[in-house]
């Protein structure tokens, strides 16, 4: 019984392609906005005071 060295690699169509693009466009502007969402939930929590101190 002898396998192969390198499996196979599925070649995807332009379609599946566009459509994979699509999806990491959109994960990666959920996670830009969860990544602001955090940041000014952090600021409103800690005070707007916080930019006005002594570096």
């Amino acid at each position: 019984m002898k396998e192969e060295a390198y499996p196979t690699v599925a070649r995807l169509t332009p379609e599946e392609l566009a459509r994979q693009k699509s999806r990491s466009r959109a994960l990666g502007l959920v996670l830009g906005a969860l990544v602001i969402l955090f940041f000014v939930v952090t600021i409103a929590k800690l005070g707007g005071s916080v930019f006005n101190r002594e570096l």
